[in-house]
């Protein structure tokens, strides 16, 4: 089987235009939805076991690059988006995906799979019980804990192939007191950073490894990018409009549920 398949390419345009949607929605970067995606696929088409997550979670990176631009732009349309802001979390961001990226290289594909469902129920219980009222706090926007919270959500970009969203709303949310759509933006424009230098950093990573797909530029398998891009991006506009529609409360269900749902289904494939 190949990329080409039916079966295949029915997949890429459906879940690519739900992933660029959520992307947009929840300023998450869609690999929540890209990374079980392509575990799938490479599965199909033969992908060597050895680089088959590895190739998963850096062709997700790729493809959240151009998305999350997308993404930015709507939201900054919407006055969602704080620069300043951004400049800082983007600077810790990419120190961390660096570190993230590497950390993921060095480690087998089911212990990723593991730690992918792990990290994920984990931020959908803070979101549920951590007590989500910015209101009642003071907005925190210090350049420290803004370079912290870049940090920690651009190591797990990198590490887990999925743009640093589901790390970075919830910390703007919970320990910086950011309202949840200014959270979503500034995810969008942090996750352009952190894809970026987490993609840069799979490519050369897995440069030299045997067993890649063909058409793979390190572990980044293009053939794949250039097939679900036009997707992912349609959804992303779908996305950033529905976003205005929706509540902080239903933006934080919405979110949790889906980590909680996409967590379970990575899990049971590695046991």
């Amino acid at each position: 089987m190949t990329f080409w398949a039916p079966q295949v390419l029915v997949g890429f345009a459906v879940l690519g235009i739900c992933a660029g949607c959520l992307s947009g929605l929840l300023g998450i970067g869609g690999g929540v939805i890209l990374v079980p995606l392509f575990l799938w696929c490479f599965h199909l088409v033969g992908v060597h076991p050895d680089v088959l997550v590895h190739c998963a979670f850096a062709t997700s990176l790729a493809i959240i690059i151009p998305t999350s631009i997308s993404n930015t732009l709507g939201h900054n349309a919407q006055g969602h988006v704080d620069f300043h802001q951004v400049v800082f979390l983007a600077v810790g961001s990419a120190l961390g995906a660096l570190v993230g990226a590497w950390g993921a290289s060095m480690l087998s594909g089911p212990i990723l799979r593991v730690l992918f469902g792990v990290m994920q129920l984990t931020v959908a219980a803070k979101l549920v019980f951590g007590g989500m009222s910015p209101s009642e706090k003071t907005l925190i926007d210090r350049p420290i804990s803004l370079l912290v919270v870049g940090g920690i959500s651009g190591a797990f970009s990198a590490f887990f192939g999925i743009g640093g969203g589901v790390i970075a709303v919830p910390l703007m949310v919970l320990f910086l007191s950011f309202p949840i759509h200014l959270a979503v933006g500034n995810s969008s424009a942090l996750i352009v950073v952190s894809s970026l230098t987490g993609t840069l950093a799979y490519i050369y990573n897995g440069w030299q490894i045997s067993h890649l797909p063909h058409g793979a530029v390190g572990f980044v398998v293009l053939p794949v990018v250039l097939l679900v891009l036009p997707f992912s991006l349609i959804g992303s506009r779908i996305g950033v409009r529905l976003a205005g529609a929706f509540s902080h409360a239903k933006l934080v269900k919405v979110f949790a549920v889906l980590l909680v749902v996409v967590a379970i289904r990575i899990m049971s494939t590695a046991l």
